[in-house]
């Protein structure tokens, strides 16, 4: 089973989501991939992951958030005891969402977005200060990240598989290329679960 969890702002129709997505049906998996529409509220956000992972043993998930979306699978993995898969994640997003309090839009719809002052709060009860165990842990990060520093994300997840990439951007352009690594971390490839 993979969780699927976006970044701020963002939602299941991004292009790494939809890629994960058209790649599990390829695979005849579609049933084990889930990617919520997360509210703005992270207090919110992890009940609803929690919700939709109720029962699911922690060897047979893993965890795939980009950006806010990799912080929070952070949170989840450590608290769950499951992989989870980082995609250029937000380190503390507290100081870098700050300045987003206020009303705007999602990215991929006119549909309202409201990001609280309270939230805040809620992003850094979520803190996780350092992962307890790397080895369920695989980042990649890219160079060139025009929104987050990739040597903070190679500096917090250290002892973890890495996977830099030179250049590239925030939303991982190429991210095709990297699917079946990303599956492959995840348990699930062409022959199945390994």
């Amino acid at each position: 089973m993979i969780l699927y969890l976006h970044g701020f702002r963002s939602s299941p129709q991004s292009m790494k989501a939809r890629l994960m997505g058209e790649r599990m049906a390829g695979l005849g998996r579609s049933a084990d991939y889930l990617c919520p529409q997360l509210p703005a509220s992270p207090r919110l956000a992890m009940e609803l992951a929690l919700s939709l992972v109720d029962g699911v043993p922690a060897g047979e998930l893993a965890v795939v958030g980009s950006s806010l979306g990799g912080y929070y699978a952070t949170w989840l993995a450590e608290r769950l005891g499951c992989r989870a898969v980082l995609l250029n994640p937000a380190i503390v997003p507290r100081q870098d969402l700050q300045k987003h309090v206020g009303v705007t839009t999602q990215y991929h719809s006119d549909a309202p977005f409201e990001f609280k002052p309270e939230y805040i709060d809620e992003l850094r009860a979520l803190d996780v200060a350092r992962i307890s165990q790397p080895g369920r842990y695989f980042l990649i990060a890219a160079t060139g990240d025009e929104v987050l520093d990739y040597r903070d994300m190679v500096a917090h997840y250290q002892g973890a598989r890495q996977h830099v990439i030179q250049g590239s951007d925030h939303g991982i352009s190429e991210f095709a290329d990297y699917i079946d690594e990303v599956l492959a971390f995840c348990g699930i490839g062409a022959g199945g679960p390994r």
